[in-house]
């Protein structure tokens, strides 16, 4: 297994192969879309699946399952963003939806993951400022900040917090339950931990919307077919327009 380090390391350099600094808290989604030759599938994918990633020479698609919270995919969304990037020998991984197990490869996904997200630096300094100076147990209203400042969800957290060694097991069990409600009697947005609205969990982004636009445009398939290629990856929305009154909202 990779050590901390290495795997820190490597997160740091994908945050700057995508323009992000070392440091502040990051929108995955959106950076993920702008990597070249990647398409993104947001698809409900049952209770055992956190997501996939499949890849060739030529492009790649990674899929996440959107029946999980917002944090927990932005956490498989970086997960999945090791095997795109360091998995040169395999063209295909589906991934289970329990964090910290499975195998070695597994293991060292997650932890780029955490790394991803939750950079070791900011996480120090954030804890040092909730603590003061003391030496004691983070509280539930601390890690709740950490995890809404960061964007992952409760167990990713608390995942991170039991490799640095803030928490035990046992401790991270009983901080599992309550999610929400705690979450939203400190005045948090609770969507973080909910999954995506109905109408968002299937929607297909990047390299295969664009690869279908370039098509049309070179003329090379007809309207018609862009449709179909469309209405295939759950974009009904560029086919027939957003359900909304007065066209397009201007800023």
């Amino acid at each position: 297994m990779a050590d901390k380090m290495e795997l820190s390391n490597k997160a740091s350099a994908i945050r700057r192969k995508l323009g992000e600094d070392e440091s502040s808290p990051i929108d995955i989604f959106s950076l993920a879309q702008t990597i070249p030759l990647l398409t993104l599938i947001f698809y409900p994918l049952g209770n055992n699946i956190s997501g996939a990633c499949l890849k060739n020479s030529i492009s790649a698609v990674i899929a996440i399952n959107s029946e999980m919270s917002i944090g927990r995919q932005r956490f498989s969304l970086a997960h999945e963003l090791y095997h795109y990037f360091f998995d040169k020998n395999m063209s295909s991984t589906i991934c289970s939806s329990k964090i910290g197990s499975g195998s070695e490869n597994e293991e060292n996904a997650d932890k780029f993951a955490s790394y991803f997200l939750i950079p070791s630096v900011a996480l120090y300094e954030m804890i040092q400022s909730c603590k003061q100076g003391q030496e004691r147990k983070l509280l539930v209203s601390e890690i709740i900040k950490l995890e809404q400042y960061f964007g992952v969800s409760r167990r990713a957290m608390l995942y991170r917090l039991q490799e640095e060694g803030e928490i035990t097991v046992s401790e991270s069990i009983g901080l599992q339950q309550g999610v929400i409600n705690s979450a939203a009697r400190l005045g948090y947005d609770v969507s973080l931990y909910k999954p995506s609205p109905e109408i968002k969990r299937t929607c297909v982004l990047g390299h295969y919307i664009l690869q279908a636009e370039n098509l049309l445009q070179n003329e090379i398939i007809s309207n018609g077919k862009y449709e179909e290629l469309l209405l295939d990856a759950f974009r009904d929305d560029i086919v027939y327009g957003e359900d909304t009154e007065g066209g397009d909202f201007i800023d």
